[in-house]
């Protein structure tokens, strides 16, 4: 191989290995949040990765949980369970 061909196959690696690394982060991958957020329009909506799939979008909170609280699979924001013990 020579070493041009070398270093194309390099590029060619990286550049893969790069947009996998892009995939993965748009497709959630690296998310520790246990919601997502959702553009709807000029506002977003924050929904679980649990969310009840009957509830439309609309439904889900505008506004991120605050600490020690989540959201439901329903929309609502309740004070976490974790957080009482």
């Amino acid at each position: 191989m020579t070493r041009r061909k070398k270093i194309r196959t390099l590029f060619i690696a990286i550049a893969l290995v790069l947009a996998a690394i892009v995939v993965a982060d748009s497709l959630g991958v690296f998310d520790s949040r246990p919601y997502r957020e959702v553009p709807h329009g000029n506002h977003s909506h924050y929904v679980p990765h649990d969310r009840d799939p009957n509830i439309p979008i609309s439904d889900f909170p505008t506004r991120p949980p605050r600490e020690g609280e989540r959201i439901t699979p329903t929309g609502q924001i309740v004070p976490d369970r974790d957080e009482d013990q």
